[in-house]
């Protein structure tokens, strides 16, 4: 009797522990399905301000308490959301997304994409590109991605042709078939670009360095006609795709309330495909 009572308490214990287990995995799920705080992370900058300005306020009328937190690296955001310490991102493209993803074993998605301030070539030597000479320097992203955008933006000007068989999103130098003009191309970290403006004939810089350096977009020779690869999304772990939140944020970002502030406060950022 006495080991049947013990056999009986052991289950009684056993039941109400899982019963307990159970009833906060079911609150826990709930939490995450009525979440009502969103950590935005973004860079400094105008993805920053993207977000502060055109993004939170609608989810704000949507219920949602908004923190925005911003990184100074490439890194830490992608670090932050995988771990949990924010619930979405936006500074990144789709290349850029998987490959971090693949390398740092994590699961991300995107969610929308977003207008994105494109690639220009600057000059203080020339007025446009037709006046480009023999021998003219370029200074090009030292990293492959950004590097083939320099070299689209310039075969898209007839300045060089590029071999047709490459992918377009990794073009190199070495891919470059014709270049009559016997262009230079003087790679350097694409956060340097802005200031090799005024030591190179030209200056391939990626939007978001030109806008940090207080540069006018409109102010390019010419700016590139951006593949959507190479415009910046809302980025979440894969686990919380389907989470209401994430939807309340696709739909923020669709909102005519977004659009009004694209049009008056980021001149110059393309618009993906969905927005044209």
């Amino acid at each position: 009797m006495k080991k049947l009572k013990t056999v009986l308490l052991s289950a009684l214990l056993v039941g109400a522990l899982a019963a307990c287990g159970s009833g906060e995995t079911e609150e826990t799920s709930a939490a995450a399905e009525d979440k009502s705080k969103i950590t935005f992370g973004s860079t400094a900058g105008p993805y920053s301000d993207m977000v502060s300005n055109a993004i939170k306020p609608v989810l704000e009328e949507k219920g949602y308490e908004v923190e925005v937190v911003e990184f100074s690296d490439y890194v830490q955001p992608n670090i932050a959301l995988n771990n949990g310490s924010i619930d979405a991102n936006l500074f990144q493209h789709k290349i850029y997304m998987e490959n971090f993803a693949e390398e740092n074993n994590m699961e991300l998605s995107e969610v929308i994409v977003v207008p994105t301030a494109p690639m220009g070539i600057y000059s203080n030597k020339y007025d446009s590109l037709d006046e480009i000479e023999e021998g003219t320097q370029i200074a090009i992203p030292n990293d492959p991605t950004n590097a083939a955008r320099a070299f689209l933006i310039l075969e898209e000007e007839g300045l060089i042709k590029v071999d047709p068989d490459v992918n377009p999103l990794v073009i190199s130098e070495r891919d470059v078939i014709e270049n009559p003009k016997n262009i230079v191309f003087q790679p350097i970290e694409a956060g340097q670009l802005p200031r090799a403006v005024d030591s190179v004939d030209l200056s391939a810089v990626p939007g978001n360095f030109a806008l940090s350096a207080n540069m006018d977009l409109l102010d390019a020779l010419k700016l590139e006609t951006m593949p959507d690869e190479y415009r910046n999304r809302v980025v979440v772990s894969t686990e919380n795709l389907d989470q209401s939140f994430v939807e309340d944020i696709k739909e923020a970002v669709e909102s005519s309330e977004f659009e009004e502030v694209i049009d008056s406060e980021f001149e110059g950022f393309g618009k993906p495909e969905w927005m044209e």
